[in-house]
């Protein structure tokens, strides 16, 4: 058994990524972007949040949520949005990956990872740390040569509101080195 732990603070803000199963890229798919937004606005009328940041990358996510006061269960409100849209995903007789007998006696379906990251922000430097690598990933994936051109991104919304200059994501940022680890693999 893991010793697996989270940090729920409430009215915390968190940084997240979440994976498809076998890192399937679907999620910039045609087909899967109005499911996904769906599956998040079911959810945020339920079990509200403030989403600060996102990308969607073909095979994962990040996120920047602010949870109401006296509320941290983020892990609620993301099992919520993974059964939200592989209910629909499935009924739409989309493609999903081939899971293990175990898996499917614990109701897996082959279209997320079980888990996610999860990383309780700490202060406006850890903020601003996670929201470059956010706005970054596009670039650190090589899916463009600047962010700029990644239509799936939050980055776009602040870029127009002045938080990012001109020319800001042709290069790495520098904002976030020494950060461990933002959990995808490397």
């Amino acid at each position: 058994m893991s010793n697996y732990r989270r940090w729920f603070v409430p009215g915390g803000t968190y940084f997240f990524t979440v994976v498809t199963y076998n890192r399937a890229r679907i999620l910039t798919s045609d087909a899967a972007r109005p499911v996904l937004r769906q599956a998040f606005l079911k959810v945020k009328r339920h079990y509200p949040f403030e989403q600060l940041a996102v990308v969607l990358l073909p095979d994962h996510m990040h996120a920047i949520w602010s949870l109401p006061p006296g509320d941290s269960d983020y892990d609620l409100r993301w099992k919520r949005i993974k059964e939200e849209f592989t209910k629909a995903w499935c009924q739409q007789s989309h493609v999903t990956q081939e899971v293990t007998m175990s898996q499917k006696f614990r109701g897996g379906r082959g279209v997320w990872q079980s888990r996610f990251w999860e990383h309780t922000i700490q202060d406006e430097h850890d903020l601003e740390a996670h929201f470059d690598y956010i706005h970054w990933n596009p670039g650190k994936h090589e899916l463009v040569d600047d962010v700029q051109n990644w239509p799936w991104s939050s980055f776009h919304k602040y870029r127009a509101s002045g938080h990012y200059c001109a020319g800001w994501g042709a290069n790495e940022p520098q904002t976030y080195i020494g950060i461990d680890s933002f959990g995808e693999p490397e």
